[in-house]
């Protein structure tokens, strides 16, 4: 039993420290770099399309109001045309 726990204990002992090579760490910190890099663009596409969406509300209101403001000068004309 004890010659288990031995096995085991040392197994355990050679996983604590893998070997990495520093083209590893490298690669490893690009990757992490890239990815940050890829999450930020992501925030800031997020935030352009929140934008973009106020933004064409906020031109059809906008021209909902000079549409309306239209309708009013074409309902007049139609009005005077008719009585004329």
């Amino acid at each position: 039993m004890a010659n288990a726990w031995n096995q085991t204990f040392r197994m355990k002992g050679l996983a604590v420290g893998p070997m990495i090579t520093s083209e590893y760490s490298e690669w490893r910190l690009e990757a992490d770099k890239l990815r940050k890099g890829k999450n930020k663009a992501e925030e800031e596409l997020d935030s352009l399309k929140t934008n973009y969406k106020k933004l064409r509300l906020s031109m059809r209101t906008v021209k909902l109001r000079k549409n309306s403001e239209q309708w009013l000068e074409e309902i007049r004309e139609e009005r005077n045309r008719s009585n004329c």
